[in-house]
């Protein structure tokens, strides 16, 4: 009997890492669906400490404030503050205006984006074409399809994708504050690509 039960609890350990390692493989190939460019800032104190985050508790969405900006030029503007010291500004992604992701820093290490929250959260910055800083079609689904992987490749819940508005009061990303029903709708599609 004792080792009956041995058999069965060797068969449950081995469907529960079958079953993750399906899951695993489907929250990688969900990467490949995306333009991923790996552009990685320089270590340095302004734009990429270097410092590796403990826990992964949300992920926060930011618009560039720079309408017609360039995934590349955002990109760039962070590698040049090393030389400026101008201030301290990162991302982890920026999402460009034809739905390319540029990946400033690795998802594991600390950005500086979200204020009080770098430590915890991974953040997008998002390119717009105007100033409404309204996302066009292409950005958006590239958007939905990088937050959705970043959400199940680190078990953020939907609850846990934020605005940086509501880790500070910015008004940023400025029409997904102003247009909460946008805001809502664009949740529904990164839980629907999940």
């Amino acid at each position: 009997m004792m080792m009956l039960g041995g058999l069965f609890l060797c068969l449950a350990f081995f469907i529960v890492f079958y079953l993750h390692a399906i899951y695993e493989k489907q929250v990688e190939n969900q990467g490949e669906n995306l333009d991923l460019i790996v552009d990685l800032l320089t270590i340095n104190e302004y734009s990429r400490p270097g410092i590796v985050r403990e826990e992964t508790n949300g992920i926060v969405i930011h618009y560039v404030g720079n309408p017609g900006s360039t995934a590349k030029g955002n990109r760039d503007y962070f590698e040049s503050l090393k030389d400026t010291k101008l201030t301290k500004a990162s991302s982890h992604f920026v999402v460009g205006l034809d739905g390319e992701v540029v990946q400033c820093i690795p998802s594991e290490e600390v950005a500086y984006a979200s204020n009080n929250r770098n430590y915890d959260t991974i953040s997008i910055e998002v390119c717009h074409p105007d100033e409404s800083g309204k996302f066009n079609k292409d950005t958006y689904q590239s958007l939905v399809k990088l937050t959705a992987w970043m959400a199940n490749k680190y078990h953020v819940s939907n609850k846990n994708i934020i605005r940086h508005y509501d880790v500070t009061g910015k008004i940023c990303p400025k029409y997904y504050v102003e247009h909460e029903d946008a805001w809502e709708q664009l949740k529904k599609d990164i839980a629907q690509a999940r």
